[in-house]
């Protein structure tokens, strides 16, 4: 594919005071945003998953989560289209968060910022848009968390994108992936240091994090990829030791909570916890069946062979649903080891699916 130079833009928007779904009002609310192509090109707006941001191409910032699928050339063509990415909301990439100065009080959000739902996080985006007179989207695609933002996207607003690509995710958020959550959570408010939110940029609930971090690993990769890759292979002698890592795959997670930690605040991570446990598209709707009927965009439905939280079957379901009022969604499965993290990674896999979606 070609690698010519994008024109990439990266700005924070200020949308005004935002209602959320609890009832309270966020006050002069600022969404961070990255924005690559052309400003009068159709647009496609891509939604994050949880502790990913608004950089999905690499630049002088930092490397680009979707590096190899957006670009000039690339299965997201950015010759053709301009793609915007946000920092979702409750985010700590620059978009209001916990991590904001709150204007009603002139400190810092931390532990008071209100609970938010996807639909919170979809209103938001869509402010965004109409701040940069932006009025209708050529697509709308995400993951995991964003995922769930590209499914409300379309019953929020139906007749505002063409096209919708939810990947790596299920109408709602089951009970079993809420459990992961729950775990995630406590051992963030366990940490001594989380001090109900309340605490400093030097002193932070690192730990806690850190044991979060780890076992969303687990849940993101498939016990064959972590089999394949460690093959038990051992860093120190298991019997002489009993607070170190022993094996490799202690060491590997052991660094991922490490660098979770020190880019990413607990806070958000709390708050974006909570907000994918609100993941239900038949919430208020009659039900996942009811509102899947709500549907207007074209849709390509992507899922993931041993992803544990967001089991394929589900999203073929959900597609059969939709094609009970018009045949308008498409759905395949991708054979990967990554489990769900076959979103991130394995492009040349699942990046056709959109080139043909994208040329019909």
């Amino acid at each position: 594919m070609a690698n010519v130079q994008a024109a990439i833009e990266n700005e924070v928007a200020e949308i005004g005071n935002l209602a959320l779904e609890s009832g309270k009002t966020l006050t002069d609310v600022h969404i961070a945003y990255q924005r690559i192509g052309a400003a009068d090109a159709p647009a496609i707006l891509v939604c994050h998953a949880l502790t990913g941001n608004q950089y999905t191409m690499t630049t002088e910032i930092g490397p680009g989560w979707w590096e190899g699928l957006i670009g000039p050339g690339q299965y997201i063509d950015s010759e053709k289209y301009q793609v915007i990415t946000t920092n979702v909301l409750g985010g700590c990439e620059g978009t209001t968060g916990p991590l904001s100065i709150n204007p009603l009080t002139g400190e810092r959000y931390g532990g008071d910022f209100p609970l938010i739902t996807i639909r919170d996080m979809v209103n938001a985006q869509k402010r965004l848009l109409e701040v940069l007179h932006i009025h209708s989207l050529d697509t709308v695609i995400g993951g995991s968390l964003g995922g769930m933002q590209v499914m409300e996207w379309g019953l929020l607003y139906p007749d505002f994108m063409d096209r919708l690509i939810p990947i790596a995710v299920t109408p709602a958020l089951s009970d079993y992936a809420i459990g992961f959550n729950a775990i995630g959570r406590t051992a963030i408010v366990s940490d001594p240091e989380w001090n109900n939110g309340n605490y400093s940029s030097e002193v932070s609930p690192a730990k806690g994090l850190g044991i979060a971090r780890m076992i969303g690993m687990l849940t993101y990769r498939s016990g064959t990829l972590f089999n394949q890759r460690f093959q038990r292979e051992q860093t120190e002698e298991w019997y002489s030791i009993s607070d170190e890592a022993s094996f490799s795959v202690e060491t590997y997670l052991h660094y991922q909570a490490q660098k979770l930690s020190q880019r990413f605040d607990a806070n958000s991570y709390l708050t974006l916890l909570k907000a994918m446990d609100s993941h239900d598209i038949g919430r208020g709707r009659g039900g996942i069946h009811q509102a899947s009927k709500g549907y207007r965009a074209k849709m390509l439905c992507l899922g993931f062979t041993e992803d544990l939280l967001y089991p394929p079957a589900m999203m073929k379901t959900f597609t059969e649903s939709v094609n009970e009022e018009s045949q308008k969604a498409l759905f395949h499965e991708v054979n990967t080891i990554f489990g769900h993290d076959g979103f991130l990674t394995e492009f040349e896999k699942w990046g056709p699916f959109l080139e043909g979606f994208f040329s019909e």
